[in-house]
C-alpha cells in the first residue's frame, strides 16, 4: 500500500477536498450535502409515495382482487346452485324481518329442492348401467344403419366394396377428430387457465370486488356508482339504527330480501324497503342525510316517502348531479298552440323528479304557495295564471303587494291590478277581496234562484299576502285591515271565500313567504285545496305550509337547498297526480321569464275582448252607467250583454253587482243605444253607446272621451 494517509473529517465536503483538491466541496443550498444513506432514503420514500406509484399499486391490487373476488362470487353461486344454502339464507332473512308467511314459503321451497336433489342422487346409482345399455344399443344401431346404407350404395353402384364405405367414412372422421384433439390439447391446457382467470376477473370487475381504496377515483367518489341491492343494504346497515343493524346481520348475506325490485324512475331509481320488526319508518326518515351519504349521494338526491304497505319506506335515489341540471322550457313557451280549459284541463306546470310532466288542475281549488324569499314563488304562481289566461272565460283580480312589475303584463287581462307594497296598496287589496266576497254572495243568491246558472271563473290573486296579514292600519269602522282575528278585514274576507267561493267559482290564490302563525294564520292556510312550498327554514314552517299529514308522510321542503333548488316545490293537492300511498309530490316548475310571459299574454288577449284594467278600487263615487258601459266595451264593436254585466260587476260590485239584463236594457234604451240580437245572442253595440254619449247636451262631442274616464 502507498504511504498516503487519508484523514476523515466530519464534513463530507472537506473529505472530498482532502482526497482531491481539484474538486470543489459539495454543498447544498441549506448547507453541506446530506450523507448518501439519507439522500437514498428520501429518494426511495419519494418514489414510494409518488402518486404514480400509488396509482400503480392501486391498479395491481384492484385487478388482483377482481380475480379473488370473482372466484369467491363464482364459488358462492356454484354452492348456492348445488345446495340449499340460498333457501336457508332467505328463510333466516324472512324470520328476522318478522315475515313468517314468507318464511313458511321459503321453507316449503327448500323441502321441494331437497326432495328433487335426493331423486337425482338415487338416479345416479342406476345411471351407469343405463348409460352402458344405451351406448351398446346406440353403437349397434349405428353400425347396422351404416352397413344398411352401404348395401344400398353397393346395389346402386354394382360394387360389393361399397358395403363398407359409409362405415369407413365414419371411422376416418373419428380418426380426424382424434388428430385435431391431439394437436389442440397441449395449447388448450396452457390457454385454458388464462381464460378461466379472465372470466373470474370479469365477474369481479363487474361487481367491483376490490377494496374501496383500490377502486378508480370515479367510483371511490361515488360519481356514477350504480345503486345495487348490496349497496342499499349496506347503507341501511350503517344507518345507526341498532335494531336494523342486528336484523340485517342475522339475515347473513340475504339482507336484500328486505328490498323490492330496483326500478328505473326518471333520472334515478326507486326501491321499496320492508323494514324488520322493531324498526319504525320514522327512524329511517330522520336519518336522510346519513342514508344519502351511505349511498354516495348528496342529501337532496335522496327522497324518503311512506307507501301504503306497513313498515315500508320508498327510496328514490337520483343519479349523481341529475337534479342540478335545469329542466326544459315550459310548453306554454315552446308550443304557441297550447290552450287552457279551467274545468277539464291541467296546467303544464312542472316536472316530477323522474322527469315526467306533472300537470296541475286548478278547477274549484283555492291555492297557497309559500317559501323563503327569492326562491321562485311568484314565478310558480304566475306560470299557473299565464296558462289560465288562455281560457277566455276566466277573470282575474290581482293584487301584487311586491309592486316591482312581476304582474304588469296582466294589464288588459285582469279586471283589477293593484301594484305596490304600501299600506294604501294593502287597503286596496283588502277591499278587492271584500268585493270578491260580495260577488260571491251575488252569485250564491243567483244560483239559489236558478240552479242551472253557470258563472265565469274569478281568480282573486294576492301575491306577497303576508303584507296583508301584517298590515297595522285600522279602518274608520275600528276594524284592523291585517291580523288573524275575527275583526281582521283581510283575514275574514279570505275565510269567507275559502268557505263558499269554490261553489260559484270564486277562487282565492295566495303567495306568501317565510310562513309563521302571524303572517299566515292556521285557518287560512288550511282552507287552501292546493298547498305548495318552496325551500323553508324549519320543519315547523313546513308543517304550516303543507300540514302535518304531508310532512309525516315524507314531505320535506325544509330539506331543500336555499338558492340551489329554486323553483322546486313540494305539493300537497288532489289536483296533481301523486304516487299511491304518498301525501305529497316534489316537482320542479318551468320558469317563464318576463319576455315570454308578455308573449303568452298577447296570445291570451287575442282570444279575449279588450278588458279595461282598474288600478284602484273606486268607492263612494257617483257612477255614470252609460260611461261605465262604454268603458267596459273596450275596442270590441259589440259585446254580449252577459259579458257586459260581468264586466260592470268587476268594475264596481256595489253599483252593478246586482244588475240584471233588465237594468242594463233600461239604461241603454233611455239613451237610444238599446241592445239587439246578433247570431242568436243579445249584444251591445259600441258605436251606439258612443253616439249616445256624443249626443248628450253636456258632452263636448268627442265620442272617445269616455275611454279615459276609468282608471
Amino acid at each position: 500500500m502507498s504511504g498516503t494517509i487519508v484523514h476523515l473529517h466530519k464534513d463530507p465536503a472537506q473529505s472530498y477536498a482532502g482526497i482531491n483538491p481539484d474538486l470543489p466541496a459539495a454543498s447544498t443550498p441549506d448547507g453541506p450535502e446530506r450523507p448518501l444513506w439519507v439522500r437514498s432514503g428520501r429518494a426511495i420514500r419519494h418514489a414510494v409515495t409518488h402518486e404514480r406509484t400509488r396509482e400503480a399499486g392501486r391498479l395491481a391490487v384492484r385487478h388482483s382482487m377482481y380475480v379473488v373476488g370473482g372466484t369467491r362470487i363464482v364459488a358462492r353461486r356454484t354452492w348456492d346452485g348445488r345446495t340449499g344454502a340460498r333457501y336457508e339464507r332467505l328463510l333466516r332473512a324472512a324470520e328476522a324481518a318478522g315475515n313468517y308467511e314468507v318464511a313458511a314459503e321459503w321453507e316449503e321451497r327448500l323441502q321441494r329442492f331437497r326432495e328433487a336433489r335426493h331423486r337425482r342422487r338415487m338416479d345416479l346409482l342406476t345411471s351407469p348401467v343405463d348409460v352402458a345399455k344405451g351406448l351398446a344399443v346406440g353403437t349397434g344401431a349405428g353400425i347396422g344403419s351404416l352397413v344398411g346404407l352401404g348395401v344400398v350404395l353397393a346395389v346402386a353402384n354394382e360394387d360389393v366394396g361399397d358395403v363398407l364405405t359409409p362405415l369407413m367414412a365414419v371411422i376416418e372422421f373419428i380418426r380426424l377428430l382424434v388428430t385435431i384433439v391431439s394437436v389442440v390439447w397441449g395449447p388448450a391446457l396452457r390457454i385454458g387457465p388464462l381464460l378461466a382467470l379472465l372470466a373470474l376477473w370479469s365477474v369481479g370487475r363487474h361487481s367491483q370486488a376490490a377494496p374501496t381504496w383500490a377502486l378508480p377515483e370515479r367510483v371511490r367518489s361515488g360519481e356514477g356508482e350504480p345503486i345495487t341491492p348490496s349497496i342499499v343494504v349496506k347503507a341501511l346497515r350503517d344507518l345507526g339504527v341498532p335494531a336494523l343493524r342486528n336484523a340485517i346481520r342475522e339475515m347473513g348475506d340475504a339482507g336484500a330480501a328486505m328490498l323490492g325490485p330496483i326500478r328505473i324512475a326518471g333520472c334515478g331509481v326507486e326501491v321499496d324497503v320492508t323494514l324488520p320488526s322493531g324498526v319504525s319508518t320514522v327512524e329511517v326518515q330522520q336519518r336522510r342525510r346519513k342514508l344519502a351519504e351511505n349511498l354516495t349521494r348528496h342529501e337532496h338526491e335522496v327522497f324518503i316517502t311512506i307507501p301504503e304497505a306497513a313498515r315500508t319506506v320508498r327510496l328514490w335515489v337520483a343519479d349523481s348531479g341529475a337534479l342540478d341540471e335545469p329542466i326544459g322550457p315550459s310548453p306554454l313557451v315552446t308550443d304557441e298552440t297550447t290552450t287552457a280549459d279551467y274545468c277539464k284541463g291541467k296546467a303544464p306546470w312542472s316536472q316530477d323528479l323522474r322527469g315526467d310532466a306533472a300537470t296541475l288542475s286548478v278547477y274549484q281549488r283555492h291555492l297557497l304557495v309559500t317559501g323563503l324569499s327569492n326562491q321562485g314563488k311568484t314565478a310558480a304562481v304566475r306560470a299557473l295564471a299565464l296558462w289560465l289566461a288562455l281560457d277566455r272565460s276566466v277573470q282575474f283580480w290581482i293584487a301584487d303587494l311586491k309592486g316591482i312589475g312581476d304582474w304588469a303584463m296582466f294589464e288588459g287581462i285582469a279586471s283589477v291590478l293593484i301594484e305596490g307594497p304600501s299600506d294604501d296598496h294593502v287597503i286596496e287589496a283588502t277591499e278587492m277581496v271584500e268585493d270578491a266576497v260580495e260577488e260571491m254572495n251575488r252569485r250564491i243568491e243567483a244560483r239559489r234562484k236558478d240552479p242551472t246558472i253557470v258563472f265565469a271563473p274569478l281568480i282573486v290573486l294576492v301575491d306577497e299576502a303576508q303584507l296583508a296579514f301584517m298590515c297595522p292600519v285600522i279602518g274608520d269602522d275600528k276594524r284592523p285591515y291585517g291580523g288573524a282575528k275575527a275583526t281582521s278585514r283581510y283575514f275574514m274576507a279570505v275565510r269567507k271565500i275559502h268557505n263558499q267561493g269554490r261553489a260559484v267559482d270564486v277562487l282565492m290564490w295566495q303567495g306568501t313567504q317565510d310562513p309563521t302563525d302571524q303572517n299566515l294564520p292556521k285557518l287560512v292556510r288550511e282552507g287552501a285545496h292546493t298547498r305548495a312550498s318552496l325551500v323553508l327554514g324549519t320543519e315547523s314552517q313546513a308543517r304550516m305550509a303543507l300540514g302535518d299529514k304531508a310532512v309525516d308522510g315524507g314531505a320535506a321542503p325544509h330539506l331543500l337547498r336555499q338558492g340551489l333548488d329554486k323553483g322546486t316545490l313540494v305539493v300537497a293537492s288532489d289536483g296533481i297526480d301523486i304516487p299511491a300511498g304518498q301525501s305529497s309530490i316534489t316537482v320542479r316548475t318551468h320558469y317563464i321569464n318576463d319576455d315570454d310571459a308578455k308573449a303568452i299574454i298577447e296570445r291570451a288577449k287575442a282570444l279575449r275582448d279588450n278588458v279595461t284594467t282598474l288600478h284602484a278600487i273606486d268607492r263612494g263615487e257617483q257612477r255614470d252607467p252609460l260611461r261605465d258601459i262604454f268603458s267596459v266595451l273596450g275596442d270590441a264593436p259589440r259585446v254580449r250583454t252577459k259579458d257586459v254585466l260581468a264586466r260592470l260587476a268587476s268594475l264596481n260590485a256595489d253599483a252593478y253587482g246586482k244588475w240584471s239584463f233588465i237594468d242594463l236594457k233600461r239604461v241603454l234604451d233611455a239613451d237610444g243605444a238599446e241592445p239587439y240580437k246578433s247570431d242568436g245572442v243579445m249584444v251591445v253595440s259600441r258605436d251606439k253607446v258612443a253616439r249616445a254619449l256624443a249626443n248628450r247636451p253636456d258632452d263636448d262631442g268627442d265620442g272617445d272621451a269616455p275611454l279615459s274616464a276609468i282608471g
